[in-house]
């Protein structure tokens, strides 16, 4: 064990809000002394992620802070939060004019942080500032994890909470923008955008929420130039209706058995809201909460299906913009310097004094056309389909089996219990996954209230194991 004792080692790889979330909900479900939770996160604190650590004064959480919490079951624990410290001091733009709080997402990161500051100062939670390197079975059920500090750990059960991959940018901007100042792959980084100029025509590739941020962003930095979002579909993220709805319709009672038939219902169920003086919201409500419910009663024929046609549909409605930074959004459009196009990338040309020249292939069969850009943005989001590839630990575990892709192309292979299966077949008993990479076996796991019941039911499965399990003669491990 990592302290030399017969106290048994949980490890969680990744300290965003995933990680984060599972290792507070752990250490309140376990008892005093009952095992030793280590979490590996480079950044300074735990909780922040790439969701919620970051400086941009525009990035806003994107439901309201009232939905927003740590705690299932207590939804206004963030809200509350907000209020008893004076977070929202220095953020007189966080409240809407009907009183619903969009708090920045940074505000966001430090709650988290917060609630989970006594449990490390109490030493139920370790957080060791470092990357993990490689991480090998030393025995059945067994983990030694390598970190880039040198340290070696020893852990019975290991926890993979990492962070989304970056963005897979189209490789025909990849090939012909390389080294091109004003070319951001990720627009995710810290300052991806410094190198914008105020009055540069920039692309954007993606219209969904990296690309509102990128638009937000952009606006309040003071640039003025004409901006174009390009994605294949032309489809941007929608903004709330904030008025009280409750959820509309039922898609569970028969559950649907194809692609087809769900969207038939969806529609269905659209149409008889909005007869019943319901917005489009209020479906999409229902949808969410019966997400996971809808998922597992679908073939796996069926979930590709969606994935591959009806996804950015489900991603526009779902995951909606705050309020003010629709309103950036709506003011752009309104000048003329926001345009959204429905087409695909065909040709990429660098031009010697340093435009971006760009061919487009419209949807629906018009004809291509060219436009010229300074800068290039790609918001594509992240690139699942190399998740495997993403990090040298993951890789390793790929190249031994233990892990593989989902059959949906949406992250790793998982069982019921959120445990891998490995490329043979077989489920490492000890070896779990959290959060948005186990949506191929649990559906809806992108929004913050399905990641946190997520990380609540892999720690009390992992907490039940170690209850459950008889102390005397566990296997001594070596101190690090």
């Amino acid at each position: 064990m990592s302290n030399g004792s017969a106290r048994p080692v949980v490890a969680v790889i990744g300290g965003g809000f995933t990680g984060a979330a599972l290792a507070y909900h752990l250490a309140r479900l376990l008892p005093l002394g009952e095992a030793t939770i280590v979490v590996y996160e480079p950044r300074a604190v735990l909780g922040g992620g790439v969701a919620y650590d970051t400086d941009e004064p525009v990035h806003r959480i994107n439901v309201p802070a009232a939905r927003m919490t740590l705690v299932p079951g207590d939804d206004e624990h963030f809200q509350r939060w907000l209020f008893e410290t004076g977070a929202l001091l220095d953020d007189p733009d966080a409240t809407t004019a009907d009183g619903h709080v969009f708090a920045r997402r940074s505000a966001f990161g430090r709650y988290v942080s917060s609630q989970l500051q006594p449990l490390i100062a109490a030493g139920r939670i370790e957080h060791r500032r470092s990357r993990v390197r490689a991480v090998t079975e030393v025995e059945d059920g067994v983990w030694r994890i390598a970190a880039d500090d040198g340290s070696e750990l020893w852990a019975d059960r290991l926890v993979l909470a990492t962070s989304h991959p970056s963005p897979q940018p189209p490789a025909a901007l990849d090939k012909a923008l390389a080294g091109h100042d004003r070319y951001i792959p990720d627009a995710t980084l810290p300052g991806a955008l410094s190198s914008i100029r105020s009055d540069d025509r920039v692309l954007i590739v993606g219209t969904g929420l990296t690309a509102a941020d990128v638009i937000a962003t952009l606006d309040n930095i003071g640039h003025r130039g004409l901006v174009t979002a390009v994605s294949r579909r032309g489809l941007r993220s929608r903004g709330h209706n904030l008025n009280p709805q409750d959820p509309f319709g039922d898609f569970v009672d028969p559950p649907a058995r194809s692609a087809h038939a769900l969207l038939r219902r969806v529609r269905r169920t659209l149409a008889e809201a909005e007869a019943s003086g319901v917005t489009w919201h209020a479906v999409f409500d229902r949808l969410r909460g019966q997400g996971g419910d809808i998922w597992r009663a679908l073939p796996i024929v069926e979930r590709r299906r969606i994935v591959r046609f009806l996804r950015p549909y489900w991603d526009v409605h779902r995951f909606r913009i705050a309020p003010q930074v629709e309103a950036a959004i709506d003011r752009r459009k309104a000048a003329g310097t926001l345009v959204l196009h429905a087409a695909s990338i065909t040709g990429v040309k660098q031009q010697t004094n340093g435009e971006i020249a760009v061919t487009f292939r419209p949807r629906h069969g018009r004809k291509p056309f060219e436009r010229r850009y300074d800068a290039v943005v790609v918001t594509t989001g992240p690139g699942h389909r190399s998740i495997l590839s993403s990090q040298p630990f993951l890789e390793g575990l790929a190249l031994a089996g233990v892990l593989q892709p989902d059959s949906v192309g949406l992250g790793i292979a998982v069982d019921g219990q959120s445990r891998a299966i490995g490329s043979d077949g077989r489920t490492a008993q000890t070896l779990f996954i959290a959060g948005p990479l186990a949506r191929g076996t649990f559906g809806e796991l992108m929004g913050l209230p399905q990641v946190t019941d997520h990380a609540v039911f892999v720690a009390t499965r992992i907490a039940d194991g170690i209850i459950d399990v008889a102390k005397p003669g566990a296997l001594a491990r070596p101190a690090t």
